[in-house]
């Protein structure tokens, strides 16, 4: 059970993670060149760092 529970909240930090990387590059991008382009690399690759680290820390934080 903690396996399914420390999966759904690594998933859960990527989505949401993965959704406002999204937003904030193409309010940037918008607001600095007048393109409105979201940088998808950029994207990913925040969701996947926070979505693996933030869990992560969550759980070594409740431990002590």
């Amino acid at each position: 059970m903690r396996i399914k529970s420390w999966i759904s909240d690594i998933l859960l930090t990527f989505v949401v993670t993965f959704v406002v990387a999204a937003v904030v590059t193409l309010a940037w991008r918008f607001i600095s060149d007048g393109t409105a382009v979201v940088e998808w690399r950029t994207a990913l690759r925040l969701a996947i760092i926070f979505g693996i680290v933030l869990p992560i820390t969550r759980r070594l934080g409740q431990g002590k």
